[in-house]
């Protein structure tokens, strides 16, 4: 079950109706969370729990508790948004952070907050600072501190979101990063930060405990050059195989109808990496098939349908109809559309 943010917990802390949501869907086999964020500057979408404070692990243990009882194995996202956030959600309204002071340029990218009449919807990020080279550590300290509260919290292992455009994108991708200190530049400097952080998350908890999630070809076709992508993440493949992580879990965001992360993307970046492969994005059950039949992936991962349907691998298993959850109750809200889409065995019969 890959990582879904639902925006339910208005004190930022997960409680019982988290872990039934999670409980649910147990049957997974491995579930990631929703996204955690590291620290109050992480954040970039509001009722979200986070991952800094006593209270909110002890509100996770209450999920990963109810999973294992249910038979099942969860890792936590952990993750920093950058400058994909407002300053309405920053400690002291502060700018956002992020590799440059370049503000997003992407209609894609939005931040999910409190409006301006008080309703939950989707703003402008805000114009972001660049870090100070002397901040990084910082960040990457809050990730350690994160992961050690993620394993406290009983997680299986933790995730590192450097998807979707993101902060560690944010470092990794040249049309973002203009530094010119260690953290800019060459494939090497653009790649220091979110190696850096994933070297302080193995001292914590353990190689085997950690992975990675990554959207190559996640930019806007229009205004950025992907030429970079595909040497910085061979060369993000190279060091991560030399770590053991496991696994490198890739977040397929198609582009003009097809898959950006083609077979040829997957048998190429297999040569570089050898450990576990996970893809998401838009996923179907004869998809996944192929490509573990071909040795492209390890692990398909589904998210949507996984929203309305909580047992997804009993109804493929048992060729079960699959239906489609209601986007109007995604982000925000409370339990319709959260914990009441019922099993296939608990539907009535027509």
């Amino acid at each position: 079950m890959a990582p879904m943010t639902r925006a339910r917990r208005s004190d930022n802390v997960a409680n019982e109706e988290t872990a039934a949501y999670y409980r649910q869907r147990a049957s997974a086999g491995l579930i990631v969370s929703e996204g955690s964020f590291v620290s109050p500057e992480a954040q970039g979408y509001i009722q979200v729990p986070g991952m800094w404070t006593a209270e909110q692990v002890a509100g996770w243990k209450l999920v990963t508790d109810t999973v294992h009882d249910a038979g099942g194995t969860m890792f936590a996202q952990l993750w920093h948004v950058g400058r994909i956030s407002h300053t309405s959600l920053q400690p002291d309204g502060q700018a956002p952070v992020s590799s440059s002071a370049k503000q997003v340029d992407d209609p894609r990218f939005k931040v999910f907050a409190t409006q301006e009449d008080g309703s939950q919807g989707y703003i402008e990020p805000s114009v972001p600072r660049a870090l100070e080279t002397d901040e990084v550590a910082r960040v990457t300290g809050d990730f350690a501190r994160a992961a050690r509260n993620a394993a406290a919290a009983g997680f299986d292992g933790v995730e590192l979101h450097g998807a979707n455009n993101y902060l560690f994108e944010q470092f990794l991708n040249p049309a973002i990063n203009d530094r010119t200190d260690r953290y800019g530049g060459s494939v090497e400097n653009r790649a220091r930060f979110v190696l850096e952080t994933i070297d302080a998350v193995i001292a914590e908890i353990g190689a085997d405990r950690v992975g990675v999630r990554f959207s190559p070809y996640n930019q806007d076709p229009d205004k950025q050059d992907t030429g970079w992508v595909e040497e910085t993440y061979h060369y993000l493949a190279d060091q991560l195989a030399a770590r053991r992580i496991a696994y490198i879990h890739f977040n397929d965001s198609w582009t003009s109808g097809e898959p950006a992360l083609d077979d040829a993307f997957l048998r190429t970046f297999r040569t570089h990496f050898p450990g576990t492969i996970i893809l998401a994005g838009r996923m179907t059950f004869d998809r996944a098939e192929q490509l573990v039949r071909d040795g492209l992936i390890d692990l398909p991962a589904f998210g949507q349908l996984y929203i309305a349907n909580p047992d997804l691998v009993e109804r493929y298993r048992d060729d079960v109809v699959v239906v489609k959850p209601d986007s109007d109750t995604f982000y925000g809200g409370g339990s319709k559309g959260y914990t009441d889409y019922p099993r296939a065995v608990d539907q009535p019969s027509s």
